[in-house]
């Protein structure tokens, strides 16, 4: 660190935000690290989306650094980092693998086999170095040399031993990852570093090269209203994708990554109109960190897409990107049972309680194309992170193109003075809902009143209580996702402190399987039928 920190990287030591500064990554949370990883070995993935966006979107000269413990690399995901920063040929990235053989409780597998893990990294497609982490004479030749490699990323294996040099070094590896480390005494050790200091001299680091170019991500405005009429048919997926594309002529700085469905997520369609500001990214643990590398320092307005139950793999990527308050907009297809016959394996019914818990994540849950085009914008425009969730089934346009849309406002699209019950839903379960107001007004003479919720969180909790105490003080919600961490229990939470309200939910009970695309909500539930059903049980008691 102190080779890399005070001779090779070039930066602004007084402006750690700068553009132009090389970037350096470790698995610590510190002024000048953009982000924090924690152990959990999701750095490099990280340091691949800054390389990134240095090489292909900026065009600039600055260099990312990242230093990986030789415990972090057991995890799978650095691996896929790996692959990735190879595939796209990120010679302005340098991986560091400090392979000291400790981990917090034992030692490496690999331990001090510094020659497997150079034959890994060159498997990998890496220009790979082999170095004593303890000579700075040679460090300083690998790292130059590394800064001569074209078209390849290149690993720095270096061979270090914990507590090199130290008195009592059996007890500082004993207790490693153990407070009682700091029990060998920290001005000991202060006296001991400085007799080894041979110099006097103050060491800055070199300027960067200011080739960074100037940018500007905010207030994204669209160019025009959406172009859809009411009673249009079309997926909310499919028109996410459209937004995107018309979000990326709104602004040069829009990248997407697609975890290889960009077919079915139809991000395809931003594919085909912006191909260099398209990311393919195989695997979702990978994509994530990417993101949060490309998001970093406010460089890029960063959309990523996959099916919905397919990031429950990344939330550990997830929630670490929100604890570094960055700001990336995930896209969830194919939420929920109404997928009809694609594997149950793919049907997301967790990812509304999973993002829930996510601090400070916007979540949308648009209904219809209209209210899509507007969360991919305000999505655009909103700092931290957020999450927006769409269907595979066609639904139809219930909003007209002068709509207008805000986050925490929900919309009541079916209402009559003479309601008396309120029904909440959002996605394909208001189509449900606005069936269900239909068939009981001409059937039984029953009118109630229908909410889209439009954001999960935050929740527009003022709206669903006035409406609720119009309305006798009866809720029901209907929802495409379990009952647990859903629409359900946020509507609860939001009226528990509200005497004579209650709460009535249909949601997706236990494990799903496949089922003809016209049949899953009845299975489940949560169909129009079931919804009128409800309403008159309620009603009749």
């Amino acid at each position: 660190m102190s080779m890399l920190l005070f001779y090779i990287m070039r930066y602004k030591l007084t402006d750690p935000e700068n553009p132009n500064n090389d970037r350096f990554v470790l698995s610590k949370r510190l002024s000048f690290v953009n982000v924090a990883t924690g152990w959990l070995g999701q750095g490099l993935g990280i340091a691949c989306g800054m390389a990134y966006t240095g090489r292909y979107f900026d065009k600039a000269s600055y260099r990312v650094f990242c230093l990986i413990g030789d415990g972090e690399s057991s995890e799978g995901s650095v691996w896929e980092a790996m692959a990735f920063a190879s595939h796209y040929s990120l010679d302005n990235l340098v991986a560091i693998f400090d392979v000291n053989h400790l981990c917090h409780s034992s030692t490496q597998p690999l331990e001090h086999r510094v020659d497997l893990f150079q034959k890994r990294c060159e498997a990998f497609g890496w220009s790979t170095f082999v170095v004593d982490g303890r000579d700075v004479e040679a460090l300083c030749h690998v790292f130059q040399q590394a800064a001569q490699v074209k078209s390849k990323p290149t690993a720095v294996v270096a061979k270090t031993f914990r507590g090199h040099g130290m008195p009592r070094k059996e007890e500082l590896i004993r207790y490693l990852g153990n407070e009682c480390v700091l029990s060998i005494g920290l001005q000991m050790l202060r006296m001991l570093i400085e007799s080894q200091i041979q110099t006097k001299k103050k060491l800055n680091p070199k300027p960067p090269v200011e080739n960074s170019p100037q940018i500007n991500i905010t207030d994204i405005e669209m160019t025009s209203p959406p172009a859809y009429n009411v009673g249009d048919m079309i997926a909310t997926r499919k028109a996410c994708g459209l937004a995107l594309a018309k979000l990326g002529r709104a602004n040069d700085r829009v990248v997407v990554l697609d975890g290889n469905s960009k077919n079915s997520t139809f991000s395809d369609i931003f594919k085909k109109e912006h191909p260099e500001h398209f990311i393919e990214c195989s695997s979702e643990q990978n994509m994530v960190s990417v993101a949060l590398g490309c998001a970093t320092r406010g460089r890029m307005v960063t959309f990523l897409c996959t099916f919905a139950a397919f990031l429950t793999r990344a939330f550990d990527q997830i929630r670490m990107g929100a604890i570094s308050r960055t700001s990336i907009n995930l896209i969830g297809s194919h939420c929920g049972a109404s997928i009809g016959e694609d594997s149950p394996s793919q049907m997301a019914l967790e990812d509304l309680a999973m993002f829930r818990t996510v601090p400070n994540c916007t979540i949308f849950y648009p209904s219809d194309a209209i209210s899509t085009e507007h969360a991919v914008f305000l999505a655009a425009n909103t700092k931290g992170m957020c999450y927006i969730r769409i269907s595979r089934p066609e639904t139809a346009v219930i909003y007209t193109p002068d709509e207008i849309f805000e986050i925490g406002r929900a919309k009541v699209v079916r209402n009559n003075v003479n309601d008396r019950l309120t029904v909440v839903g959002a996605g394909v379960t208001l189509h449900e809902a606005l069936a269900a107001a239909d068939d009981l007004s001409k059937q039984e003479d029953i009118s109630i009143r229908v909410i889209d919720l439009f954001t999960v969180k935050p929740l527009d909790a003022a709206t669903i209580i006035s409406n609720a105490k119009a309305t006798g003080g009866q809720i029901i919600t209907v929802e495409d996702h379990s009952s647990e961490g859903g629409i359900g229990e946020a509507v609860c939470a939001a009226v528990s402190t509200v005497p004579d309200i209650l709460v009535h939910q249909l949601a997706v009970p236990g494990a799903p399987r496949s089922e003809k695309p016209n049949e899953p909500l009845s299975m489940f539930g949560i169909s129009a039928r079931q919804i009128t059903v409800a309403v008159k049980c309620i009603l009749m008691n």
